[in-house]
């Protein structure tokens, strides 16, 4: 077993699709169907259930998944650790962020960034915030933009950049729902107001305590996962929500609705950059990390 081969397992139980793994992984996709049963005849075990049309990941392949992502990273680890200090740094870091980070914290990143280290490509993938935290504990990415929890995994690092207000949106022509009626929370009857919520994540449980110290069960129109989403279908008039306000500033329906002056506030957003301890070994990912001051 290579670690080339490794990579190309690692590609294709991310994309779940022969075509798209090949053209990432820069060989035909005979070239890596014979690699991959190869590595399925070498442990004794079947990676991946496929047919004509899927492919997904077995139980086994999950597992071994993880041992490939870590067994990667430590080769990488130590080809950096034998590279002379003197020589540029060249190679990958995998990032995760949102859409909305990558247009409003990650550009100034890279324009710090890319003048000082020219030959290392920056891997994005975009998606929703809330399984940043996850993907970085998976090993699937080094690096991710996201919010603060109140309490952080062992192990897990985190540097801030910026702090969003959480903030009350409503249809800009709703002319029912005026500013001047949520100035305060008790003069709202906020169980007659449809609602629309993230799914889940910090903004969620922030908005759950917050309708549970009024003693109010809110009708929730919509549960949606990404904030951004959450911006267009207030636009459309289908209720109140609540986004962070760097989602807000960034969306393109901004214009179309308003802030809510809703008292008590929703404690802020603390937006920074995540890494495990271990990914600091890696040069590459600290040098991305000393982007930021203060400590971790």
């Amino acid at each position: 077993m290579d670690i080339r081969t490794l990579k190309h397992f690692i590609v294709l139980s991310e994309t779940l699709h022969f075509g798209r793994a090949s053209t990432k992984a820069n060989i035909s996709t005979s070239a890596l169907s014979r690699n991959i049963r190869r590595l399925e005849t070498d442990l004794n075990a079947v990676l991946f259930d496929r047919d004509n049309r899927t492919v997904t990941l077995t139980a086994e392949g999950r597992t071994f998944q993880r041992y490939a992502r870590d067994a990667v990273q430590q080769w990488e680890q130590i080809c950096y650790d034998l590279t002379d200090p003197a020589e540029q740094l060249s190679g990958e870091i995998r990032l995760y962020c949102s859409v909305t980070a990558s247009h409003s914290i990650l550009v100034e990143l890279l324009n710090r960034f890319r003048p000082a280290h020219p030959e290392v490509e920056i891997m994005l993938q975009t998606g929703d915030p809330e399984h940043a935290i996850e993907r970085i504990v998976a090993l699937e990415e080094e690096l991710a933009i996201a919010a603060r929890p109140d309490v952080l995994q062992p192990g897990l690092l985190f540097k801030p950049i910026a702090k969003s207000p959480l903030v009350f949106v409503a249809p800009k022509e709703a002319s029912e729902m005026s500013s001047e009626q949520f100035t305060l929370a008790g003069t709202v009857d906020w169980s007659d107001i449809p609602m629309i919520l993230a799914a889940s994540g910090i903004a969620r449980r922030r908005v759950d305590a917050w309708f549970a110290s009024l003693g109010v069960t809110p009708q929730i129109y919509a549960q949606v996962a990404g904030n951004e989403a959450i911006v267009s279908m207030v636009s459309l008039g289908l209720g109140v929500g609540v986004v962070p306000k760097i989602v807000l500033d960034n969306s393109p329906h901004a214009a179309r609705v308003r802030v809510l002056n809703v008292e008590p506030a929703l404690a802020p957003y603390d937006l920074g950059l995540f890494t495990l301890q271990r990914h600091l070994k890696n040069p590459l990912v600290t040098a991305f990390w000393a982007l930021l001051e203060g400590p971790t």
